[in-house]
């Protein structure tokens, strides 16, 4: 995984349910100093305007670099291109289907397969419930593969006091995934739980 500073990581918004969590990766990067290069599936927009009741020009501006969904010439369509690695959030079923089994008929799955036979880090927050039988030998098949399988799963023990709450430790955790330090997330032993050093 690349650690320059200028490099960038690849944020994809599949259409599945949780628009949100994309654009907090994105503003989460934002904070950090990450550039990021955005991919919007077509079904995204609908549930980004749906879910979030932002546009595809409002949330284009909190990237650094926004690319077509069909774009499949683009930069991050290349290995020669550097990236950190990928992160798509949240990932539908439909997509990580086309990921696990190299189709790459879209700039989302095209990137995700460039990222992962460059031994880059491809973390899919997967959100579909509950998972038949053809859906987790997939997520095993891309487990396989090389992809981080990191699911939004609310972490109760942080105390979330909102749903605002459990969406940036969910995506805090995945940005953990890729070397990127959010400081939104709670951690045990540090804000919650025993507290390292502290007396007996």
């Amino acid at each position: 995984m690349a650690d320059d500073a200028a490099t960038p990581l690849i944020v994809g918004i599949s259409g599945a349910s949780g628009a949100v969590l994309g654009v907090r990766a994105l503003e989460a990067c934002g904070e950090l100093g990450v550039p990021t290069h955005l991919i919007v599936s077509r079904t995204a927009a609908l549930t980004l305007a749906e879910e979030t009741g932002l546009s595809l020009a409002e949330i284009g501006a909190k990237a650094s670099k926004t690319h077509k969904a069909g774009d499949v010439g683009a930069s991050i369509a290349s290995g020669s291109f550097p990236t950190r690695g990928m992160i798509v959030a949240p990932c539908s079923v439909r997509t990580m289907s086309e990921i696990a089994t190299g189709v790459t008929s879209s700039l989302m799955s095209r990137a995700a397969d460039v990222t992962l036979k460059e031994g880059r880090r491809l973390v899919l927050m997967v959100r579909e419930t509950p998972l038949h039988l053809g859906h987790l030998r997939t997520l095993v098949q891309l487990a396989e593969m090389g992809a981080v399988i990191c699911p939004p799963m609310p972490a109760f023990y942080a105390g979330a006091a909102s749903v605002a709450d459990l969406v940036d430790q969910s995506v805090g955790r995945a940005l953990d995934q890729l070397g990127l330090t959010w400081s939104a997330v709670r951690r045990w032993g540090r804000d919650i739980g025993p507290i390292m050093g502290a007396d007996e």
